[in-house]
């Protein structure tokens, strides 16, 4: 496991016609476990309709390293005050993919919603990977809890 003082390397590299001046993901404070992401529009502001969803570009492809993943969430903030919520949450970005990052973005509030150019639209989380052996057996062990499903556990 790497110390916090040696960061982890994400390699960029911008999509051909991707407006570079609106700058990489970027930690906002010096706790945030987030790096926000912006919306990356050559083609003009994305419009959002409440109920629908959008695939944001964000101009960006990454290389990350093996063993590692690209976490995409929400912003709490879009969340609350306009209802944007991502469609797979949190999405994965796998190491061996290299295509465009696009964010998909589900607009549950009341009113249409404008995806501006350069507004941080996701924030970016990298998780460590861990890939498990899967073994088809004839049974499993009994738990406390066994088959019991939603909201078992207590009453809310």
């Amino acid at each position: 496991m790497r110390p916090p003082s040696d960061p982890l390397s994400i390699r960029l590299t911008w999509d051909a016609g991707a407006d570079t001046s609106i700058g990489l993901p970027a930690y906002q404070t010096a706790g945030a476990a987030g790096a926000d992401v912006r919306a990356n529009l050559a083609q003009g502001d994305i419009e959002i309709a409440p109920g629908a969803r959008a695939l944001v570009p964000t101009g960006l492809r990454m290389e990350i390293p093996e063993g590692f993943e690209v976490q995409v969430r929400p912003r709490s903030g879009l969340a609350l005050k306009h209802g944007i919520m991502l469609v797979n949450s949190p999405g994965t970005i796998d190491s061996d993919y290299r295509g465009p990052v696009g964010i998909l973005v589900l607009n549950a509030g009341e009113a249409p919603f404008v995806v501006t150019h350069g507004v941080r639209i996701a924030q970016l989380v990298v998780a460590p990977v861990v890939q498990a052996r899967f073994a088809l057996v004839s049974e499993l062990d009994e738990t406390t809890r066994s088959a019991s499903g939603f909201g078992s556990t207590g009453r809310f």
